[in-house]
């Protein structure tokens, strides 16, 4: 072999391995790209009216969104099962409760993000970024406007009154609204006062505690008892249903919100995290971003009559209608640890 075909031969080897190089690179980087397109969303919030905001989010963006819908421990359990394999890019869900059991299961990872710091008060996000609100929701006192004058009940510790001995009554103690409500009573009064507290609920109930917050509203409104403590958003959807039956239940129940001279009334929230093994984080983030964006937060407040978490949405009319009211600033993460203490508390007092 002369020179000539010696240094042929070399260019073509050259050539070739150049070429190999740009397909390994092409080849790696293909699946990133795809990733990047994508996020995979377990979610909790079960509000059809939802799928609007995730379409105009591919629309604006070009990342598609999958859901997977189930109840807050389902997904939870689900992602640690499937440990670092999981295909969950963010987590979706209501009460804070619910998703400081995600963090402290590790299966959220901190995020920075100029936008949502920005937005959302520092009270409704995990201090160090595992979660951030999405939406607010007050868990106000309830009450039968033809039995109970709203001068009656100011405090939430006024539910253990005797003098509401028969008259109130409850979800059960093992679900999570309850647990934050007396996680928040827990942060603002203590072990001892807090258990007392509960025993004097539990004394006032009229039956066993048993139903949601909406049939707890529909029990009021029908005269089986006089006062409940349920979630804002619950009363705006029966007034607003097509069943006239249910508008006239509405007419029936008016709304206290709670210590407004003292700490406020309580405040919890639906909202998000990106899991610790997302394959797509930066588009987990941008999704994060949008869902507190102007356009999305006027859709989440309108669509399940919830309170946004960004200043200057317009609020659903009937809920304004309750009207406004000071909150407590209370850090969500506060009385989500204190869930399973809450729970404690109100099994002793025999909330069941």
């Amino acid at each position: 072999m002369n020179l000539t075909q010696k240094l042929a031969r070399r260019v073509l080897s050259l050539v070739a391995l150049a070429s190999l190089s740009v397909l390994v690179i092409l080849w790696t980087q293909q699946p990133i790209l795809a990733q990047d397109r994508v996020v995979n969303m377990y979610s909790a919030r079960h509000y059809d009216t939802d799928n609007r905001i995730y379409e105009n989010f591919t629309r604006r963006t070009g990342i598609k969104v999958n859901i997977v819908s189930a109840d807050a421990g389902q997904l939870i359990q689900r992602i640690r099962s499937e440990g670092a394999n999981s295909p969950a890019d963010l987590l979706v869900t209501v009460d804070a409760g619910n998703l400081w059991r995600a963090q402290e299961a590790g299966l959220l990872q901190p995020v920075r993000s100029p936008v949502l710091e920005r937005v959302v008060p520092a009270n409704l996000r995990e201090p160090v970024g595992h979660w951030f609100a999405l939406t607010k929701r007050a868990r106000v006192i309830m009450y039968n406007k033809d039995r109970v004058l709203p001068t009656e009940l100011q405090n939430y510790e006024d539910l253990a009154d005797p003098k509401w001995r028969g008259r109130i009554i409850a979800r059960t103690s093992s679900h999570v609204y309850n647990q934050s409500l007396t996680g928040s009573i827990l942060a603002a009064n203590g072990t001892a006062q807090t258990e007392q507290w509960a025993r004097g609920v539990v004394a006032n109930f009229r039956r066993p505690p048993s139903g949601n917050d909406t049939a707890q509203i529909r029990a009021i409104a029908s005269g089986e008892a006089d006062v409940t403590f349920v979630n804002t958003y619950y009363l705006p959807r029966l007034a607003k249903s097509k069943d006239a039956a249910e508008q006239e239940a509405a007419k029936k129940v008016g709304v206290i919100f709670p210590n407004q001279k003292g700490r406020g009334t309580h405040i919890n929230i639906s909202g998000a995290g990106v899991v610790k093994t997302s394959r797509n984080r930066q588009a987990a983030v941008q999704l994060l971003e949008y869902l507190v964006s102007a356009e999305a937060q006027e859709i989440l407040a309108k669509s399940n009559n919830e309170y946004p978490v960004r200043v200057g949405v317009a609020l659903d009319p009937v809920l304004a209608s309750y009207g406004r009211f000071k909150e407590d600033r209370l850090n969500a993460a506060v009385f989500g640890r204190n869930n399973s203490e809450a729970l404690k508390i109100m099994d002793r007092a025999g909330w069941r």
